[in-house]
């Protein structure tokens, strides 16, 4: 792994999750966005950038299995403390802008909170949305959710590349129709606005 790994460990290491500048304490925003994808529960969810997000908390009991990646071993090592349901879920320490493992397995979401914006290099951002368009399968669904145009335009000490609904639309390509879009301004810990692109896409042929 590359010094990225160093970066986003020290960072998990050194901050309680409410410390984190993007922690939510529900995932509310996100569960609205999937209410409505069919058979979420027989539905296997991959997560670009789980980190220690009480999202993989509120998906467990709705899916029939989860595909938990992060750039970080130690963000996942602390969810493997919390997480109890073991046999639902998949591990992944990998960085997403390189090409995945043989051993993923087609999934039926793709839900990626606040990861893709942190790629900056084209090949990194195509390497992304390779490994989106060989992960989801026909009639899958992805929801992207970035830092807006208008939002911050560093987090974690990083630099990052915001996205607007027509250029998650442009790059994720023709065989992806948008279903629904918002934009959301996301209080912070700190008490600063944070507003988001919110995405969701669904997969309807294989290119």
């Amino acid at each position: 792994m590359t010094s990225t790994t160093e970066h986003w460990n020290q960072i998990f290491t050194a901050k309680a999750d409410p410390e984190l500048g993007w922690y939510e304490s529900d995932a509310a925003q996100t569960l609205k966005f999937i209410q409505d994808v069919p058979d979420l529960t027989s539905a296997t969810i991959f997560l670009p950038g789980a980190g220690t997000s009480v999202l993989v908390d509120a998906l467990l009991p709705l899916c029939r299995h989860l595909v938990l990646n992060d750039i970080s071993d130690t963000a996942l090592n602390k969810l493997k403390e919390k997480i109890k349901e073991e046999n639902k879920v998949s591990w992944l320490h990998h960085d997403i802008s390189k090409s995945l493992p043989n051993e993923v397995p087609v999934v039926d979401l793709w839900i990626d909170r606040a990861v893709l914006h942190f790629l900056l290099e084209e090949n990194q951002i195509e390497g992304y949305f390779q490994n989106l368009r060989s992960t989801v399968k026909e009639g899958g669904h992805v929801l992207l959710a970035e830092f807006a145009p208008d939002g911050a335009p560093k987090c974690a000490g990083l630099d990052l590349h915001r996205y607007s609904t027509e250029e998650m639309t442009e790059r994720i390509g023709p065989d992806f129709d948008l279903i629904q879009e918002e934009r959301y301004v996301f209080i912070n810990p700190f008490g600063d606005p944070r507003p988001y692109t919110y995405a969701l896409f669904q997969r309807t042929k294989i290119g």
